[in-house]
């Protein structure tokens, strides 16, 4: 099941959700139309389905990234850079599926709104807890607001994502250590 959503993000990503076709699907899962409306009932079905195994994927590799850090400052750098890689080349031209719910469905369907927002907030908490976790052993100075900085980054690694897809090119050393900055 895991392969099978894996290729529908990959469409999802690439064209968005109104641009996929059912057809466009059973091509990227390799099942056959019955099998994708027998295991999901609809585009939207799949698409919801798409959407949590892009997320989960995606939470593994920020954690994983962040894991190794030494302290917590190292943690935001790593995860930022991380950001910065996933929105280059062929990753970055395809696009993030979080991005593109937020541009393209958002504003007219409710239950993306809701994943979409529960997932820039597990981020944006995510990083806030790294810089907490700085605060702590020292890393980051104590009078960096943490909440406010993590969503800014949370701001700066989506218009990463939206970069990458207009394939413009990133340095993300520099980037990285300009966006540390806000933790001086």
């Amino acid at each position: 099941m895991d392969t099978a959503l894996d290729g529908a993000v990959r469409v999802f990503c690439e064209r968005g959700y109104h641009a996929t076709s059912i057809g466009d699907l059973t091509a990227a899962m390799q099942l056959a139309t019955g099998s994708v409306y027998k295991a999901f009932r609809d585009k939207h079905a799949v698409f919801l389905a798409a959407f949590e195994r892009y997320a989960t994927v995606r939470r593994e590799q920020t954690r994983g990234a962040a894991a190794r850090g030494a302290n917590g400052r190292d943690r935001v750098g790593l995860v930022l850079l991380s950001y910065v890689e996933r929105s280059q080349g062929s990753e970055g031209r395809r696009g993030c599926i979080v991005v593109g719910s937020a541009v393209e469905l958002s504003a007219v369907d409710p239950v993306i709104r809701a994943r979409v927002t529960a997932q820039l907030k597990t981020n944006e908490s995510f990083i806030a807890g790294l810089i907490r976790e700085g605060q702590a052993d020292g890393s980051i100075p104590a009078h960096i607001a943490a909440e406010d900085t993590a969503r800014l980054m949370i701001c700066m690694t989506q218009g990463l994502r939206v970069v990458g897809k207009a394939r413009l090119p990133l340095d993300g050393e520099r980037l990285v250590g300009v966006a540390m900055k806000l933790l001086a």
